[in-house]
């Protein structure tokens, strides 16, 4: 079996080399400016934002693993558009002109919008992105799932949820450093799914080798939800220190959440909602169609993400 994987010097793409490697599995890693591989291999140099992956590269592919994107920065709509969705779109295009068997692409809960109601959302409870990289990812799915539902190649499209382990960035990363500055505990508000980065590697492993036909759609997420205030809590306890009480008022947690939309340009209450608001996901349709269950939970990772840092 031999594979590519764009992305593949990211944060989910290079986890998921090292366990091809491990594999003994064949692949080529495109990535946009050309890092190194985890074998040290070079990866090839393409930047989707303004450039098509040549058909050559898809010569005797069999798995496409399409990881690449822009997330967790301030980019212009239009890049969005140039890069989670119209790559996307003419990817899959190739792949399936070069007689790929099977395509994944990697896109977000964030295609499903905002939450209607604190629940827990299946696949089907959708409302429309308000943000640009929601939209990218929503229409490549639509696209996607246009194309190719009578395609020889099977066709999946995977929704994770936040994604942590070591080297994570984001909201994670802002916690880990309130932490380590000895900041009050967050208050135990709202609830949010993640998955680890061990468990959607291994999901994508499990699918390069039995994706069922069609195109599919599924969440991937653990079953257990966390609060900003038992990360927190967590973190402390894998420094070897006590959790701290939560005696700062909301209001000043407010207040610092829009200090950092400010400093970063975000939409006003960003920070606070990815932090403190309340986004719960099922992954049951995808347990049901493929043999495969999370193994790691938060605990197990905490310290690895810490002593890492």
């Amino acid at each position: 079996m031999k594979c590519l994987v764009s992305g593949a010097t990211g944060f989910i793409g290079r986890e998921l080399c090292r366990q091809l490697d491990a594999s003994a599995m064949s692949y080529i890693g495109l990535s946009r400016k050309g890092g190194v591989l985890p074998n040290g291999r070079a990866s090839v140099v393409i930047d989707l934002g303004d450039q098509s992956v040549q058909q050559s590269l898809l010569d005797d592919i069999d798995v496409v693993f399409h990881l690449a994107g822009i997330a967790h920065q301030a980019a212009q709509p239009a890049m969005y558009e140039a890069v989670n969705h119209q790559a996307t779109v003419e990817l899959a295009r190739a792949a399936v002109m070069a007689g790929v068997k099977t395509f994944i692409f990697l896109s977000s809960v964030k295609a499903m919008g905002a939450p209607a109601n604190p629940g827990v959302r299946t696949e089907g409870d959708c409302t429309v992105p308000r943000d640009a990289y929601g939209r990218s990812k929503l229409q490549a799915e639509l696209d996607l799932q246009a194309a190719y539902a009578n395609s020889e190649m099977s066709v999946i499209i995977l929704r994770p949820a936040l994604v942590y382990g070591v080297g994570a960035a984001g909201n994670l990363d802002l916690l880990a450093r309130a932490v380590r500055l000895g900041m009050p505990g967050p208050p135990l508000l709202g609830g949010r799914s993640m998955i680890a980065l061990e468990d959607i590697v291994g999901l994508l492993m499990i699918l390069a080798h039995s994706a069922p036909k069609g195109v599919h759609t599924w969440i991937v997420c653990e079953d257990h939800c966390y609060t900003a205030g038992e990360i927190s809590d967590l973190m402390r306890v894998a420094l070897g220190k006590k959790p701290v009480p939560r005696w700062l008022p909301l209001t000043f947690w407010r207040l610092g959440c829009a200090v950092r939309d400010r400093m970063a340009g975000a939409e006003k209450g960003s920070t606070f909602g990815k932090i403190f608001g309340t986004e719960l996901y099922c992954a049951d349709a995808l347990r049901l169609a493929v043999d495969w269950r999370p193994q790691v939970a938060f605990a197990d990772s905490v310290r690895r993400i810490m002593v890492a840092q």
